[in-house]
């Protein structure tokens, strides 16, 4: 009963008409910012981050509310109509919804992805309201010897599984933690890695760490590769869907959420997992197999609807927790501490009404977007044939004003210049952005639960085990990090025990 009061108390806060117009202008504005090719929900959400500075933070978070679910939204659009997925979670939304849009169903694949979006998305954030608390009641109970293992566990599962290879991810991360370090140590008071500038004393503004890393070297990058030849965008008429195209959604939608929420909610699960999961139970289960690679509207209903529910699920470890599971979990991670607000067990008690008007708000921007985006949808596809000079020349215009007005100061734009081109070198070189934004964030407060450890334990380094959890997880980082160690021996062992079945032995034999 107390989470549904909060809720109430939320909504609220929520539905007054000053927010309620934040909300609007969020949902407008993530959606026509994440509908155009090549930036997604992550670099979105960072790019207007400096937007939502000037307003008071709840009014703020609910305009991020709103930002972050029509981020969302308009990755799905850009895969449907120019196969040009904004993130890797979409990639499997533009495999199907590309080929729809090309056979003429372009409206029908559009109504799929935002219906199903509403339908996971609020279950998602049903489960949020009602996961978090019980999540909370758990964390409070932890020293910081368990802290400090979660943290290292996050930090260390989504490294290990992104990249082209764990080298790539460990370097990133460990660019991350540098940056972090950066400042005044808050024990000893000396400077680190300063380099005699006073104005870094106070540490590199994670704001600007993330729209130069994400927006700068993200539009460096695409820029450095654009392609002369104007975008082909097919048309769209009003979206909406026959009572076939219902039938054969409605419960991919509810599996593709029974995928989403879970993988969300786990370090380094991200969303890219359930959609695949979710487009190949599609495939399995579909009267219609035959129609899959050429445009089948459960390819997109299961996987989008996924995309959503994870999309939720993120938020469910950074309010309770304080710890990020993918990029644009990540940067919102970056909005809380930007407002001096701190993400963890703490959060629901010190700033409550906040945290259930900003879940409020992600049931009013759910459902916003799908009153304003399935009559808005001919106009996204229009914003898409911006010549594209323009359009990258407009995101470093505005990323590189709103990297200026959060301190006011010129040295943060040269800040923003080094950060962005080593963003773009990142992306040159395949090292993933993603583990350099956690170990900046991350970072000090690793730092600050291993001084606590020792302080606690009187610098013997026992204290780090010490807690029955904290030793369950240092077991399950054994396991990740030796795991592909133990795999290359197993497929080393394979071909001496495969060549003791008969011949013709294989999974066809056993299809009946």
């Amino acid at each position: 009963m107390d989470v549904w009061s909060s809720l109430m108390d939320g909504f609220a806060t929520a539905l007054t008409p000053m927010n309620f117009l934040y909300a609007v202008i969020g949902v407008i504005l993530g959606t026509a910012v994440g509908v155009l090719p090549g930036l997604g929900p992550a670099m979105t959400v960072a790019l207007l981050l400096p937007v939502t500075y000037a307003l008071e933070p709840t009014s703020a978070f609910i305009m991020f509310a709103g930002i972050y679910y029509g981020g969302m939204y308009g990755g799905s659009t850009t895969s449907i109509l120019l196969n040009t997925p904004g993130e890797s979670s979409s990639v499997v939304t533009a495999i199907e919804g590309n080929k729809m849009a090309k056979a003429g169903r372009a409206a029908q694949a559009l109504a799929t992805a935002a219906i199903g979006s509403f339908v996971a998305g609020t279950i998602g954030t049903t489960l949020l309201a009602v996961c978090a608390p019980i999540v909370v009641q758990f964390a409070v109970s932890l020293g910081s010897p368990s802290y400090f293992a979660i943290m290292l566990l996050a930090l260390l599962a989504v490294t290990a599984v992104l990249g082209s290879s764990r080298l790539r991810g460990f370097a990133a991360l460990a660019l991350g933690l540098a940056i972090g370090l950066v400042g005044i140590d808050s024990v000893t008071g000396q400077r680190r890695l300063t380099f005699g500038q006073p104005l870094l004393a106070d540490g590199l503004d994670i704001v600007v760490v993330a729209v130069a890393i994400f927006a700068v070297g993200e539009a460096l990058w695409v820029a450095a590769h654009l392609r002369r030849t104007p975008l082909h965008v097919i048309p769209v008429g009003r979206p909406w869907m026959g009572k076939k195209d219902w039938q054969r959604s409605w419960k991919p939608w509810l599996r593709g959420t029974v995928f989403g929420f879970p993988f969300g909610a786990l370090p380094a699960g991200g969303a890219e997992i359930p959609t695949f999961l979710s487009y190949v139970t599609e495939k399995r289960l579909s009267k219609h197999p035959e129609e899959f690679g050429k445009g089948a509207i459960e390819g997109v209903a299961g996987p989008e609807a996924a995309n959503n529910a994870a999309a939720a699920g993120t938020l469910t470890p950074m309010l309770a927790l304080g710890l990020p599971t993918n990029a644009t979990a990540a940067v919102m991670l970056a909005a809380f501490t930007g407002y001096g607000i701190q993400p963890g067990p703490q959060l629901f008690s010190s700033e409550g009404p906040l945290v259930w008007a900003l879940i409020a708000s992600l049931f009013i921007g759910n459902l916003l977007l799908l009153l304003i985006n399935l009559p808005l949808a001919p106009l996204w596809a229009k914003l898409l044939q911006l010549p594209r000079p323009y359009l990258y020349a407009g995101i470093l215009f505005f990323a590189t004003l709103g990297a200026y007005s959060v301190n006011l100061q010129a040295f943060d734009l040269v800040i923003l210049l080094v950060l962005g081109a080593l963003g773009f070198m990142m992306r040159r070189f395949g090292l993933p952005v993603l583990p350099l934004i956690l170990g900046v964030i991350l970072g000090p407060r690793l730092e600050g639960q291993l001084r606590k450890t020792l302080q606690l334990s009187a610098g013997d380094p026992a204290g780090l085990w010490s807690e029955p959890i904290a030793v369950g997880i240092y077991i399950i980082i054994g396991l990740i990090l030796l795991w592909p160690l133990a795999y290359k021996l197993i497929r080393r062992n394979r071909p001496q025990n495969s060549s003791l079945l008969p011949a013709n032995s294989g999974a066809a034999d056993y299809s009946d």
